[in-house]
């Protein structure tokens, strides 16, 4: 039986209802897991409809807070941004259920991709992909229109919004999207001082201060200390886990960012030939969940199943442990009256890098006809006026992605 829906509005302000169960945070990320394409931004999108508005498991500042802050980081941002929601709502066993739902399935569909079952093949299997990524523009589109309204409710914040999308078209990459939300903090401890918000309550992090430091320790323990056993040992295994390791903890923005250095692990290895990898890189598009997965693919062609399963962990390892390790401290840091100011600017620069994202990979990498816009601004009419739920839409836009792939629309 799938886990209710909170339906308690008694919570204060920014505070997270009531506990839940691993088991109903694995159910509603495995749901995510399975339809969230277009990648990390999109991915935050999917994650503000599904925990903000429809679950209000926390509010609109906490969330943003929460991205700001996971943008900052190495690691795959939206990952991160999942364990911690899942920490927050069940505890460890919570974040290793939000890990692991949202994870596998498309590691699971990479690794068999690797095994020669090409199952997106032929015009269902390339509108059905298509489909889903309309999906992303509706669900992105419905996140920006959220956000915006709740982020950026003055001039100043709209002002900074704008900026941001300038500073990441003007800089590429996550250099832009860092640089984006820097410029937005200092604008904003400039700009936005006032009162403390009371919206600003603790949010429950289970994580002691001791765990924290023992994360933080262990971060820079494998980031020195594997590349050593690598070179005094001959284990594939271990050099294995050393590449990915140090792939994910030098590594800001993640998805795309990732690439090259895998590249450079995998290939210039001879781990890896070049067609594996651009063939794999080519699957993990046509995947849900993060990008990041495209490691268990690597892993597997490297060293079989085992290697997928080295190369997965140790991938997401380090943005995990710099997580935790911040984690502890982040209440009391988000309570001072310059850091509040600071965080509204940084919050409407995340809004304006989810607006760049939205045109530039979202909008153009699906939008390519007239078609194809109807089907996404239906989807995002379906959300905003009609209130349908995320799973639907993703259903429906699927279909509507396999008509125009026959019908060759």
């Amino acid at each position: 039986m799938t886990p209710s829906r909170s339906t308690d509005t008694t919570a204060s302000p920014g505070q997270p209802h009531a506990k839940g169960s691993a088991l109903e945070v694995f159910t509603a990320f495995l749901m995510l897991g399975l339809t969230s394409f277009g990648g990390p931004i999109a991915h935050l999108g999917y994650f503000r409809t599904e925990f903000v508005e429809r679950r209000r498991w926390l509010d609109e500042k906490a969330y943003a807070d929460l991205v700001a802050l996971c943008q900052f980081m190495p690691g795959p941002a939206s990952s991160q941004v999942g364990f911690a929601l899942g920490l927050m709502r069940a505890g460890p066993l919570g974040a290793a259920a939000a890990w692991t739902a949202f994870t596998l399935p498309s590691a699971i569909a990479l690794v068999l991709f690797a095994l020669g079952a090409a199952w997106l093949a032929g015009p269902v299997g390339t509108g059905i992909v298509d489909g889903l990524k309309i999906v992303a523009v509706a669900i992105v589109a419905h996140a920006v229109w959220g956000m915006a309204r709740n982020l950026c409710p003055d001039r100043t914040r709209t002002g900074i919004a704008l900026a941001a999308i300038f500073i990441v078209f003007l800089v590429a990459g996550p250099l832009g999207q860092v640089s984006a939300i820097v410029a937005g903090a200092l604008l904003g401890w400039w700009l936005c001082r006032g009162p403390n918000d009371a919206a600003a309550v603790d949010l429950h992090v289970p994580v002691s201060r001791g765990l924290a430091l023992f994360c933080a320790g262990l971060f820079g323990a494998l980031l020195l200390g594997l590349p050593l056993l690598a070179w005094l040992g001959e284990s594939h295994a271990v050099a294995l886990v050393d590449a990915f390791y140090r792939a994910g903890a030098l590594v800001f923005g993640g998805g795309h960012v990732v690439l090259p250095l895998l590249q450079a692990e995998v290939v210039m290895s001879g781990w890896v030939t070049p067609d594996e990898f651009l063939a794999g890189y080519g699957a993990a598009q046509a995947v849900p969940g993060p990008l990041f997965t495209f490691a268990a693919y690597l892993g597997y062609v490297s060293a079989g199943a085992l290697g997928a399963i080295l190369a997965l962990a140790a991938i997401f390892l380090p943005g995990l442990l710099v997580l935790i390790a911040v984690l502890p401290w982040w209440n009391r840091f988000r309570q001072w009256t310059a850091t509040q100011a600071v965080m509204r600017g940084a919050n409407a620069a995340v809004v304006g890098i989810l607006g760049a994202a939205l045109y530039q990979p979202v909008w153009t990498s699906a939008i390519i006809g007239p078609f194809q816009f109807a089907l996404a601004l239906a989807g995002f009419l379906l959300l905003t006026v009609w209130k349908v739920s995320s799973l639907k839409v993703v259903l429906l836009l699927a279909l509507g992605g396999v008509g125009i792939s026959v019908f060759g629309l």
